[in-house]
């Protein structure tokens, strides 16, 4: 028969990452955390481009993707009252979208 105490310990032994995989996760996270903020920001002004140019045929600009981003717009029409709103328009431009 076994003894449970040790059999338990084990399995935490088991289950736990060595020192020093723990080290270097903790060094990646040394590394790439000063720069989380900027790459967050970076993928947030790709993201409001995007919308952009998903959105430019709607809002009166002249789009040569238009063709290519139409089948997008419903997509990301959960997103635009978000999206309006940080580019600085208080209500929503479009008559036939009733986000605001």
């Amino acid at each position: 028969m076994e003894n449970n105490g040790t059999s338990n310990e084990r399995e935490v032994t088991e289950n736990a990452q060595p020192w020093w995989q723990r080290f270097v996760a903790g060094l990646n996270e040394f590394y790439h955390a000063p720069y989380r903020q900027t790459m967050a920001r970076a993928a947030r002004d790709e993201e409001d481009f995007f919308m952009l140019l998903m959105f430019a045929e709607s809002l009166g600009i002249d789009n040569p993707a238009s063709f290519y981003t139409l089948e997008l717009q419903p997509l990301f029409l959960e997103n635009f009252h978000e999206w309006h709103t940080r580019m600085g328009m208080d209500r929503c431009p479009f008559d036939h979208v009733g986000c605001c």
